[in-house]
């Protein structure tokens, strides 16, 4: 398998084990949608729904996958997926934290762009 494939693999792999985890705590109103654009390489983890009246439209997790890395835009979870995607085989070099300025990133272990 080539890179961009197991990138792709893998990071599907995770976010499906994700939703399936936060489902198991259902909010009856507020939906876990997952979403894999594997044309442009953009994958996200939102909830999407109604809390009363108030209307939910979140993003809990969103990354992309461009220059042949994985770049973590958002993560509004607990989960480490840095970790998750190293357990996985993929290099700290390989993922970029891009929720990070990037004056900040070259103090990390991971890749700066």
């Amino acid at each position: 398998m080539d890179r961009l494939e197991h990138y792709r693999k893998s990071v599907k792999t995770l976010l499906k084990n994700y939703a399936n985890s936060i489902s198991k705590n259902p909010e009856p109103e507020v939906e876990i949608e997952l979403v894999f654009d594997t044309e442009k390489d953009r994958y996200l983890l939102l909830n999407v729904g109604w809390r009363g009246a108030k209307r939910v439209h979140h993003c809990l997790f969103h990354c992309d996958i461009k220059d042949d890395k994985i770049w973590l835009q958002e993560n509004n979870t607990e989960i480490e997926v840095d970790r998750d995607l190293q357990e996985m085989g993929i290099s700290q070099k390989e993922i970029v934290v891009g929720f990070h300025h990037p004056s900040v990133r070259e103090y990390s272990d991971f890749a700066t762009a």
